[in-house]
């Protein structure tokens, strides 16, 4: 029978020095947060602790919440200590479980590996505690770890993403359903460029200051280029009243501002963008200078992106301007590279060359050498030439050199975007 609780709550604790020291970015937490509280469990703490059994052991006595989730420490190698510290916090041992151990052998034969040459330290991965429930790891070899004791579960996991991220979805977040039977919780998420997020609180204030009486919600997510909006509403007993207030706000939001609205969902701006030019069976190439070739990263990031992805030319050199894009010399001696009239240029040669429908233009300064007080770094140019012109747009990127190009590119995406729809 489920345990019924109005609000599940979880702890994370994530093992390894290399997470103390900077060495590895801990990214499991923030992942595993998000799924959580896609099915309605609220993570309320995450934690690092370094290979220390006396540290495992006293963060797992401090653990308040019904669930806690434990990634890293477990491998072939002696650092990988969790599996020895839970049995003896929970007072039991190791047993090595045949099926286990089968199903490493057979992991190392379809990598091609003879097997008789399989170290015991990799058949002892097969070692577990004789008191949990196995969790099957699909994607390696170091299988997880389920207990549940005193109304509380304690699930042990691979600290490698791949790995940890395929034991979750495949396994346990759908035990984790089952056992708790969180209540239902309805999100909506629209995906905006054109604004950060500052701007786009004041531009929807008087709307999102409506939420809290309609018990819903309202989530910032920003990141470079790009803001993310998550709906959510709690639906404790009617799923389908929840998901209609839901809905509601939505469709008011899309009314307030749909020229910043570009998708819904895991939906990228390239993805968005690929499926435009799908849909009006039109081509895009691109001509780069300060954004190296990021730019055409991103669009053949996508699956697909041949259909309508020309190709592009990567102009850092100002001879290559003027040989491969037609910019005329005295413009460059005129202007400068980093100006509007060579960024137009430069999108519009890159359209008449390759003979696309579309093409985007980018020239500027990232840094972290280079600027002037005229032209300090960050200061981009960003065109689109199209069937009916070109247009242009000057934006100014703070951050690392590595920001200025990832912002500047999701910029001239927008850009595009906006020429596709007609709300330029």
């Amino acid at each position: 029978m489920a345990e019924v609780k109005h609000e599940i709550t979880a702890e994370c604790l994530s093992i390894g020095d290399e997470l103390l020291i900077g060495q590895t970015v801990n990214t499991n937490a923030g992942w595993l947060g998000g799924e959580l509280g896609l099915i309605g469990i609220r993570p309320v703490r995450t934690r690092v602790i370094g290979d220390d059994k006396n540290e495992i052991i006293e963060a797992l006595r401090t653990c308040v919440a019904d669930v806690v989730l434990i990634t890293g420490g477990l491998g072939p190698t002696k650092d990988d200590i969790t599996k020895h510290t839970l049995c003896e916090f929970f007072n039991t041992r190791l047993v090595r479980h045949p099926e286990i151990e089968k199903g490493i052998v057979d992991m190392f034969v379809r990598m091609g590996r003879d097997p008789g040459d399989m170290l015991e330290v990799n058949r002892a991965q097969a070692d577990l505690p004789e008191s949990c429930t196995v969790v099957p790891n699909s994607r390696g070899t170091a299988s997880g770890m389920w207990f549940d004791r005193d109304g509380r579960v304690i699930v042990s996991m691979p600290g490698v993403p791949y790995e940890m991220k395929g034991i979750m979805q495949e396994h346990v977040l759908p035990m984790l359903q089952t056992r708790f039977a969180p209540p239902v919780i309805i999100h909506r998420t629209m995906l905006t460029a054109g604004l950060g997020e500052s701007h786009l609180a004041q531009r929807i204030e008087r709307w999102e200051n409506g939420l809290d009486e309609l018990d819903i919600k309202l989530a910032y997510l920003p990141s470079p280029g790009m803001v993310k909006l998550r709906l959510s509403a709690y639906a404790n007993t009617n799923a389908a009243e929840a998901r209609l207030r839901v809905d509601q706000q939505a469709e008011a939001l899309y009314e307030l501002i749909p020229e910043l609205i570009f998708a819904e969902g895991d939906v990228s701006l390239e993805q968005a963008i690929g499926q435009l030019l799908k849909e009006k069976e039109q081509t895009l190439a691109l001509a780069e200078s300060c954004t190296g070739g990021y730019l055409s990263h991103l669009v053949t990031s996508v699956p697909g992106s041949s259909a309508y992805y020309i190709g592009g030319v990567v102009s850092y050199a100002n001879a290559v301007k003027m040989e491969e894009l037609g910019i005329p010399s005295d413009m460059l001696e005129l202007n400068g590279a980093v100006s509007q009239p060579v960024v137009e240029r430069m999108a519009v040669g890159v359209r008449e060359a390759l003979r696309s429908d579309w093409a985007i233009a980018t020239t500027g300064i990232a840094g972290p050498d280079g600027g002037t007080p005229e032209k300090p770094v960050g200061t981009v140019w960003l065109a689109v030439a199209g069937p009916e012109g070109v247009v242009s747009k000057l934006g100014n990127f703070p951050g690392t050199r590595d920001l200025v190009i990832e912002r500047a590119s999701m910029s001239a995406l927008n850009l595009l975007r906006k020429q596709l729809i007609g709300k330029g």
